[in-house]
């Protein structure tokens, strides 16, 4: 039994490992993404093709969007490329971005009335984890449909059937809005402890073994804050949106995030002293730069 077409769009840091998975698990892929040069070292690396060069996109079951925001995922999908109208009746969209979980609600809609169904499949893990298919993946959709498009997700992570659609982009928010929050406490908390004589390679090592472990202290600091390299792959940027997102959320909700706003304002300000592409661990050296 063959396996179904797959159109993969977005090939960034994270998206082209994503993509490459897909291939070398044997799915007949099609990719498409602005950079071109990427396009084509993809296609020959995996066998791929190219969106622009293939002449129908009708037999293409499965369309994964790997992109900046919801905005564009639904430009490409609904608005002026129309793909969604493009692939084959039935299809599944797996959006794996960082979207807005009301917009996704609505796309779902809007999906539906095209016979395309939605999941909502964002990841966390960074690129390390990306390249090695060890995604942690927060699924959003029925049960059934979540069940039936797991064998291709998990070529490329974990995943955790979350609820219904637009579930998995809410967790994935407020995911990153915990891990923005506990590497904030931890910065703060080194800074600090530095000031005072402690040695923050020692301090880490004890919150690692104490109460005040997080994600950050397990995995950020020693490994890209305190060596220099502040090389974990994810944006300052990025985690801003997550964060503008999360907070979004809480008001559509009803809920006052003061926590979450004050955490937002920070990851601002750093965000804005830094360059597009700057790591999110260089919040250390940015941190310790105002005190």
């Amino acid at each position: 039994m063959s396996l179904p077409k797959v159109l993969f769009i977005g090939l960034g840091m994270m998206g082209r490992p994503m993509a490459i998975h897909i291939a070398k698990a044997g799915y007949p892929l099609i990719v498409s993404d602005m950079n071109e040069v990427t396009v084509a070292d993809l296609c020959n690396e995996v066998g791929a093709f190219d969106l622009k060069s293939v002449e129908t996109i009708s037999d293409v079951e499965i369309v994964i969007t790997m992109l900046p925001n919801s905005a564009i995922v639904r430009d490409v999908l609904v608005g002026k490329q129309r793909i969604a109208a493009q692939v084959k009746k039935g299809a599944v969209v797996i959006d794996m971005s960082s979207s807005e979980p009301l917009q996704t609600r609505e796309l779902a809609a809007e999906l539906e009335a095209l016979s395309i169904g939605l999941l909502d499949a964002p990841v966390s893990g960074g690129v390390k984890r990306a390249v090695s298919g060890t995604l942690a993946i927060m699924v959003g959709g029925t049960a059934e449909l979540a069940a039936q498009y797991d064998p291709l997700l998990t070529k490329m992570g974990k995943t955790t059937h979350v609820g219904p659609v637009g579930a998995g982009h809410a967790i994935k928010a407020l995911n990153n809005y915990v891990s923005a929050a506990g590497l904030l406490a931890a910065v703060e908390a080194l800074h600090v402890g530095e000031k005072f004589g402690l040695d923050p390679a020692v301090m880490t090592d004890v919150l690692n073994s104490a109460s005040g472990s997080n994600n950050a202290t397990l995995n950020k600091v020693h490994q890209f804050m305190l060596s220099g390299t502040y090389a974990s792959g994810f944006a300052l940027q990025l985690m801003v949106k997550d964060l503008k997102i999360a907070v979004a959320l809480a008001e559509q909700m009803g809920e006052d995030m003061k926590l979450g706003h004050e955490c937002l304002d920070v990851w601002m300000d750093a965000a804005e002293e830094s360059t597009a592409r700057t790591d999110h661990t260089e919040m250390y050296r940015i941190v310790g730069h105002h005190g």
